[in-house]
């Protein structure tokens, strides 16, 4: 390979002829070759803007120069468009506090306004990553700047993918509204309920949840740039950190402000924790109504085989005509992972040290991985799954028949200790509620009917009474 001599603040350094990255990339990636991965996406584009918009505020202040400052916006404007994706290359796990993807960032810039200035890739005699690129600015103000916009973006994906999930299952609940089932709580028989009623609920969990990602944003439009290295503002101008904020408001569409307390935001990880945290909570009731699904599918012969799940591929390579609940397993897969990456992002937030959380890359990655997962699959799920769900009718009501919560009608007219006796015997002779109840002359066929009304039995209320 082709290469080219540097130099940065340790001595030489080979790097790549035809490489828009330097001295410093080059050494991030013979230190940290860890998982293969590279930057998250949403973060270079993240980066990349702020680097724009510094470039811009740096002009207005007047300590830029124009011709310097206009050759790192137009870098910058061919890397979003996606010209310098393969330059962007440091691990995710490196160096604390994101020093080298910051330099990565400001390498590819420098070098493209110096070719853009007349110069040649390697020669910053011109454009400077640390003094032009990066000018006004440190990687303790700009990474978590960068963090907080990727995870905006990456919400605005989210955010309509989980309301099309409520929404789907909001209106499985409406058409569903009309089937009796039993329910079942500690897995055995209990009262009646309407599969509607259960579709319903898992909208409402969906919707909160939504509800508490989307109140997460505030804090996230919160910036601590122009705090440079420990939030004092060291270097960055007054004028500077307002004009920055401004033109990344406009430049990201968020309504972005300049953060109270430049220190407190430099040091602390809570907008991300509160933000996993409710990412969290989403993977948490995914988990649930998936394994739910999962459950309320199962057989078709031997199981519930209360709902069918749409079939989307065969399951088994040894089982002809087996169909698994593939979409509803991905769910949990997905969900399990994000769990563990708030875990992550939890112990990583704690780590954080007087002036600096260096622990900030790790938290970045998870969190938006995490975003992208559950974006992808809750999307997969609402189409592949959720919207295609079918109900079995005939088999619902027939297990609301067989259940011995029925006995629980009889409670408040004849006691829960003769009601119990009903049950026990119900499950002893292998006989339905009903036909124990009428053989005791509990209640005769015509009330006992209306007793089982589905409306009756799944509303507030006392049934006996309602009945009379």
């Amino acid at each position: 390979m082709a290469t080219r001599l540097e130099r940065d603040t340790l001595g030489p350094v080979e790097v790549p002829a035809d490489a828009y990255f330097g001295a410093q990339t080059a050494r991030a990636l013979a230190n940290f070759p860890i998982s293969g991965l590279k930057p998250h996406r949403a973060l270079v584009w993240a980066t990349l803007l702020i680097k724009q918009c510094a470039a811009w505020a740096n002009m207005a202040t007047g300590r830029l120069p124009a011709d310097i400052g206009r050759a790192i916006i137009r870098a910058a404007d061919e890397a979003l468009a996606g010209k310098f994706d393969d330059q962007f290359v440091v691990d995710p796990f490196q160096a604390g506090a994101g020093t080298s993807h910051n330099m990565n960032v400001n390498e590819v810039l420098a070098n493209r306004a110096a070719e853009l200035l007349g110069g040649s890739r390697g020669d910053y005699s011109r454009t400077h990553p640390n003094d032009h690129v990066n000018m006004a600015q440190s990687t303790n103000d700009v990474f978590p700047t960068a963090m907080r916009l990727a995870c905006l973006r990456l919400l605005d994906r989210l955010a309509p993918a989980v309301s099309g999930l409520r929404d789907a299952l909001d209106a499985k609940g409406i058409v569903f509204d009309q089937i009796v089932k039993s329910g079942r709580t500690h897995l055995q028989d209990a009262v009646p309920i309407r599969l509607g009623q259960e579709f319903a609920a898992y909208a409402l969990a969906i919707g909160r949840n939504l509800t508490g990602i989307e109140q997460c944003r505030p804090a996230l439009c919160e910036l601590g740039i122009g705090g440079t290295a420990v939030g004092t503002g060291l270097n960055a101008e007054e004028q500077y950190i307002d004009q920055v904020v401004a033109e990344l408001s406009h430049a990201a569409d968020y309504p972005l402000v300049r953060a109270a307390n430049l220190v407190e935001t430099t040091q602390n990880m809570d907008p991300f924790v509160a933000l996993s945290s409710s990412l969290k909570g989403l993977a948490v009731n995914l988990i649930r109504i998936a394994n739910d699904l999962r459950l309320l599918a199962s057989g078709p012969r031997t199981g519930m085989n209360e709902i069918t799940l749409p079939p989307v591929q065969p399951g088994s390579s040894i089982m002809p005509g087996k169909v698994n609940p593939v979409m509803a397993e991905v769910i949990d897969m997905v969900a399990f992972q994000v769990i563990g990456a708030d875990t992550v992002v939890t112990m990583a937030a704690q780590a954080g040290q007087l002036e600096l959380n260096v622990m900030m890359p790790v938290i970045a990655y998870n969190l938006l991985f995490s975003l992208e997962i559950l974006t992808n699959c809750v999307q997969k799920f609402t189409t592949g799954c959720v919207r295609g769900i079918s109900a079995n009718s005939d088999r619902c009501r027939q297990y609301m028949e067989e259940s011995v919560g029925l006995a629980t009608i009889l409670a408040p007219a004849i006691g829960y200790a003769a009601a119990a006796e009903v049950a026990k015997e119900a499950v002893a002779t292998g006989r339905s509620i009903r036909e124990v109840i009428v053989e005791r002359g509990l209640l005769d066929a015509k009330t006992l009917n209306s007793l089982l009304d589905p409306f009756t039995l799944t509303t507030p209320g006392l049934p006996e009474k309602e009945s009379r």
